[in-house]
């Protein structure tokens, strides 16, 4: 590798150079070359990392008559018809809305509440629905995609002895192969709860203190493994870690993560929503294969108050939701007061 970008770099260095035979041997040749090649070696192999994805840009319109998507602190999630949802915690249409797969606003989800800070589209046996964790409500939800309420759990499910203070601060849910749910309590104990598919209580496990954990954000059901077990990103300590559906930890997926703040599954893939500007996508042994939108401009990262006018296509601010359509391709929700949702296409 680096006699070709040796070579490279001389011929680069020759070619912007008065008086080519003059300064071939030179010291400053071999200098520059020298400078040249780290740069060289960035351009080549950071490029690769996000090889399989192109970005589509300015994916999602603003509805017609907003001047912007509305203010975002939730998630991302793909039907089965290829259609995108996304809940908006402010705005005229806060809520979750739903959008084409071309990007055109649709419609919003009637009686989908405005503070779905994680939540998921499942298709099972009897149709396709909606299971979300309100932030603020504390309630868990499944809702048809129409908005007809099919599942409302009250906080009040959950035993006492399990919350902090009282009160729960739920961030994620996701739903396993046999229709369980799994709940995780993310800015306030870390525990995670789980209720059967009809709304009652089995256990709860996990926290802080037991899993180590220091914000677990979100998780995602990860069924790569038989059997399946839980994906959770723990935000703060800027890792991934694996949990069988039992409430065993398994152990750390991956380390060194910009403060992960979302996960998702498809395939032999998952991915991490990077709030520190970046997605990342790992084998099932947890190796890193591509890596996308990072964004290493000062300021620009893990705030939701970045202008439009500074954003970039392909760059992130602030990722807080994850999803993959059917066809692997990836959607990114923001942390962001203006809203805004990104699409790469995985590459056929």
């Amino acid at each position: 590798m680096f006699p070709t970008l040796g070579r490279l770099a001389r011929t680069l260095v020759r070619n912007s150079l008065p008086n080519r035979q003059r300064w071939a041997q030179s010291a400053a040749v071999t200098r520059d070359m020298k400078k040249l090649i780290p740069f060289l070696m960035a351009a080549l192999v950071l490029p690769a990392m996000g090889a399989n994805f192109s970005v589509v840009p300015n994916w999602a319109k603003v509805p017609t008559g907003e001047k912007q998507i509305g203010s975002m602190h939730g998630d991302v999630a793909v039907s089965s018809k290829g259609e995108v949802y996304v809940s908006v915690q402010g705005g005229p249409k806060a809520g979750v809305q739903v959008y084409s797969a071309e990007g055109k606003y649709l419609r919003n989800v009637p009686k989908a509440p405005g503070d779905f800070h994680g939540f998921v589209i499942k298709k099972l046996a009897g149709g396709e629905f909606i299971f979300g964790a309100r932030l603020g409500g504390q309630n868990i939800l499944k809702l048809t995609l129409g908005g007809v309420v099919k599942l409302d759990i009250p906080p009040t499910t959950i035993p006492a002895k399990y919350k902090n203070g009282g009160r729960m601060r739920l961030t994620a849910m996701d739903v396993a192969p046999n229709g369980d749910l799994f709940v995780v309590d993310g800015y306030s104990s870390d525990r995670i709860h789980h209720l059967a598919q009809d709304g009652k209580y089995i256990k709860s496990f996990g926290g802080k203190k037991e899993f180590g954990t220091k914000t677990l954000h979100k998780i995602c059901i990860d069924a790569r493994y038989n059997p399946p077990r839980i994906l959770g990103a723990d935000r703060e300590g800027l890792r991934l870690i694996h949990v069988s559906l039992d409430g065993k930890f398994l152990g750390v997926y991956a380390k060194d993560v910009l403060r992960p703040a979302a996960v998702a599954v498809h395939g032999d893939l998952a991915v991490a929503g990077e709030i520190k500007g970046r997605a990342t996508l790992y084998d099932k042994a947890g190796k890193v294969v591509a890596q996308l939108g990072h964004n290493t401009k000062p300021g620009e990262t893990a705030t939701n108050k970045l202008p439009p006018a500074k954003w970039r296509p392909g760059y992130f601010s602030a990722p807080h939701g994850v999803a993959f359509n059917a066809a692997g391709d990836l959607f990114v929700a923001e942390y962001t007061v203006f809203g805004r949702i990104h699409r790469f296409n995985v590459k056929k």
